[in-house]
């Protein structure tokens, strides 16, 4: 059987996991049912009904029933993974802490837990309790020696302002015209996630072109946040009802263009240029001079690539560091030379050498 991408697998999960062939996804993105083991009905202190997850698939015997059924299906996405891809989680206080177990148990290398802060949470009505107001998601790739996960590390840091992006994320819960409704305008999913939190993850671990499995598909946020970045997915949903309104709601989804789809590239991906091709390029001399961002040190280019400051020679970066009494130092932001227009980073200058290189 071929690979069904872009399409939604109706069926039992466990099922439908199983026709899928061996290490053919990039990613899993999994939304199980939490087993929130209600003790009936929630209400407002109005009296009236909270509409909470009360619906069949949420519901197991026990702990140990829902522990099989976590390992089962945990145990079925690592092996359509392949070997560089990766596992994301999402659950609440009940079921992620035996979710991590499952994954660890099956050799899973947890990277990181990530809190998703709900901006608007649903009070605690009863008082008897903190607000609820986050969930978490586990990130692991398949196997701690295993193939290099996709992080976009520098497209991550650039949504962020240029800071390194955090573990803990504030996104309001799915409302507005984003929620789906059925025809009596009541939820068409309890639990339907916002697409603001996919979008992030999606951005955040794979490429484009790249196939997104998603077990518990539900209304198919997942599916639509994935056509709109211009990556593939695999839905399975047993239920048909929220199937149909998946396969809707997707094909409603205008694809972003190859050009609109480009983010902020990882420098450590890039070929490495050392120092001393900016010399043999012409692009420095021997003898020229380069200066802090202040012009308050200076170090003289030597031909064999490294600097001299006073009787010490080095690297650009030991030379950095050794200037400024620091344990360490990026010289190719730290170091600047002379033009028409004032000091530039010697970073520029390694662009052009790179620019030259076969691709």
């Amino acid at each position: 059987m071929g690979l069904p991408v872009d399409t939604i697998l109706r069926g039992d999960c466990l099922e439908a996991l199983k026709t899928i062939p061996d290490k053919s996804v990039d990613l899993v993105f999994a939304d199980p049912p939490y087993n929130l083991q209600l003790g009936g009905d929630l209400l407002r202190p109005d009296n009236s009904k909270v509409d909470a997850v009360d619906d069949d698939w949420d519901r197991f015997e026990s702990f140990e029933t829902y522990d099989a059924f976590t390992r089962a299906w945990t145990k079925e996405c690592r092996r359509v993974l392949k070997d560089d891809g990766a596992l994301w989680v999402i659950g609440s206080y009940h079921n992620i802490f035996r979710c991590g177990v499952a994954l660890q148990d099956l050799g899973f290398w947890i990277l990181n837990d990530i809190v998703w802060r709900k901006s608007n949470p649903m009070p605690n009505f009863k008082g008897t309790r903190f607000t609820n107001a986050h969930e978490t998601l586990i990130w692991a790739s398949k196997s701690r020696g295993g193939r290099r996960y996709t992080f976009n590390y520098d497209a991550m840091k650039m949504a962020n302002d240029e800071l390194q992006m955090r573990s803990d994320w504030t996104f309001a819960l799915c409302t507005g015209d984003e929620r789906l409704k059925d025809e009596t305008g009541t939820k068409a999913h309890p639990t339907q996630k916002p697409e603001a939190l996919l979008h992030r993850v999606i951005m955040a671990s794979t490429r484009p072109g790249d196939i997104i499995l998603d077990p518990f598909f539900g209304t198919g946020t997942t599916g639509a946040v994935a056509r709109r970045t211009g990556r593939r997915f695999i839905g399975i949903e047993r239920d048909e009802g929220y199937a149909a309104i998946a396969e809707a709601r997707i094909a409603k989804v205008i694809p972003a263009t190859a050009e609109e789809l480009l983010v902020t590239g990882s420098r450590r991906s890039e070929p490495r240029v050392p120092f001393g091709s900016l010399v043999e390029a012409g692009l420095l001399q021997a003898g020229d001079l380069l200066y802090d961002p202040k012009g308050r040190h200076a170090a003289r280019v030597r031909p064999d690539g490294s600097l001299v400051v006073g009787e010490l020679s080095g690297s650009i970066h030991k030379m950095g560091a050794m200037v400024q009494s620091a344990p360490a130092c990026n010289g190719w932001t730290y170091w600047h030379f002379k033009t028409d227009k004032g000091l530039a980073p010697i970073d520029v200058l390694r662009a052009k050498v790179r620019a030259q290189l076969p691709v």
